[in-house]
């Protein structure tokens, strides 16, 4: 990395910070020497202009649509890669070899299976229970079934194991929250059927319809999981990170970036799109309509899934979706309305010199909501499908974060604007406030 200096004047004093670049160009100043120095913090509310940390794991550029895992391009391994083999690329730094592969292939097979007494977890819970909840729940509960895979040494051999158990197991948990909410039995994983493929079995397959793996299907799945599976620091890596690096063992941290990801503006976004298409459904409104009343500042109507907080350029991942929710609507005809009401609103967006101003294009949750719904997901397992996807992501920058030495935890600051210094009142002289 190159370094250059910022000085900064204080008092007419004057203080000199490194400005770091990074491969891509990217510039900071560092400033953590900046309290030791002057007595001073930033305030940076919501941390947009802050970098917590140096990585190598993924590159995004807004401005010019750019995401790269690990330097290679995502439209490429949407296209040629497998999800495990990104969730190995992801973690260890390469894509894996033949016979790395094949023993990753193993492993993940091998750890497919849940501890027998883990399901009476699911009987506990009420029909009515969210997924994320129970996914939450169940990796929690991993730490108790699975302890050995932890320990403080976080070099250890131990790891591989935990690693690969967490992205085989998320998916057998996954589809059994699904089974246990529509009140039918679990499927067990088939040991000869691929990752995403066993998802689906898990998911689809019933004594009263076997489930039939479609190779496009199957496509479609492993795409939507690749484009999930990290986005830089984003609030539940960056939950993951923060929570990590007080040593907690890394089953405590992904339940964190489940919590994180649960939330509606950040992975339960695909959700709203839906809920939005179906709201111009029910109500009969036109595409003009759905733009006039997105401009109007007095309509509650809001256009999801456009824009994005970092791309200010079309979504590189919504490209890709787009390419997939159109081939699977030509092959199989959908009565689907909400697809097309989708395709004629990006469209029009798109023509608008409103929404092109503001640089509002099509992102990634825009088009992965439809194409889960081809699939056959629910919108509750919106959410749950994104945590499937981004595991991997997530495990790479615990890893990473681990690997790096010192590991510092991580201690925001604040401004504080409370009371000053008041006095204690003792009950009987306090007044009445109600």
């Amino acid at each position: 990395m190159n370094s250059t200096k910022a000085k900064f004047t204080y008092n007419n004093m004057e203080y000199e910070f490194p400005v770091i670049e990074g491969t891509e160009g990217e510039k900071a100043i560092d400033i953590s020497t900046l309290r030791e120095k002057t007595n001073l913090i930033t305030l940076d509310v919501g941390y947009q202009n802050t970098g917590s940390c140096l990585s190598a794991i993924t590159f995004v550029d807004g401005e010019n649509g750019i995401l790269r895992y690990r330097g290679i391009p995502i439209e490429i391994l949407a296209e040629e890669a497998s999800f495990t083999d990104v969730a190995y690329l992801l973690i260890y730094g390469e894509l894996p070899s033949e016979k790395e592969r094949k023993i990753i292939s193993t492993r993940l097979t091998e750890a497919s299976m849940l501890h027998e007494e883990m399901l009476h977890f699911f009987d506990s819970f009420p029909p009515s229970a969210h997924p994320m909840a129970i996914l939450n729940t169940m990796i929690n509960a991993s730490s108790v079934y699975y302890s050995n895979y932890f320990t403080a040494d976080f070099q250890a051999s131990t790891f591989d194991t935990m690693a690969v158990s967490l992205i085989s197991k998320v998916r057998t948990m996954a589809a059994y929250s699904y089974k246990h909410s529509i009140g039918e039995p679990c499927v067990y994983p088939k040991h000869d059927l691929k990752y995403c493929s066993n998802f689906l079995y898990m998911m689809f397959d019933s004594p009263v319809k076997p489930y039939e793996i479609d190779p496009d299907i199957e496509k479609a799945l492993n795409t939507l999981l690749i484009l999930h599976a990290d986005h830089e620091q984003n609030c539940s890596t960056s939950t993951v990170r923060l929570v990590g690096s007080s040593m907690v063992n890394l089953y405590a941290s992904i339940c964190a970036g489940i919590c994180a990801l649960w939330g509606p503006l950040h992975g339960g976004a695909n959700q709203r799109v839906i809920e939005m298409l179906e709201n111009i459904y029910m109500h009969g409104m036109t595409i003009k309509q759905c733009i006039e009343e997105a401009k109007d500042k007095n309509s509650r109507f809001k256009i999801y899934g456009f824009g994005h907080r970092v791309y200010k350029n079309y979504d590189p991942r919504a490209k890709i979706l787009k390419k997939h929710c159109e081939a699977l609507f030509k092959k199989y005809h959908y009565d689907e309305p909400l697809i097309s009401i989708a395709l004629e609103l990006e469209e029009a967006v798109l023509a608008d010199d409103y929404f092109k101003e503001r640089k509002l294009y099509p992102n990634v949750d825009f088009y992965s909501g439809i194409l889960y719904r081809m699939i056959g997901i629910p919108t509750n397992m919106f959410t749950v499908m994104f945590a499937m996807g981004r595991l991997p992501g997530w495990i790479a920058q615990w890893k990473e974060m681990h690997d790096t030495v010192p590991l510092k935890i991580g201690r925001p600051r604040q401004i504080y604007i409370g009371n000053n210094q008041k006095p204690f009142i003792p009950i009987k002289d306090r007044p009445e406030t109600y």
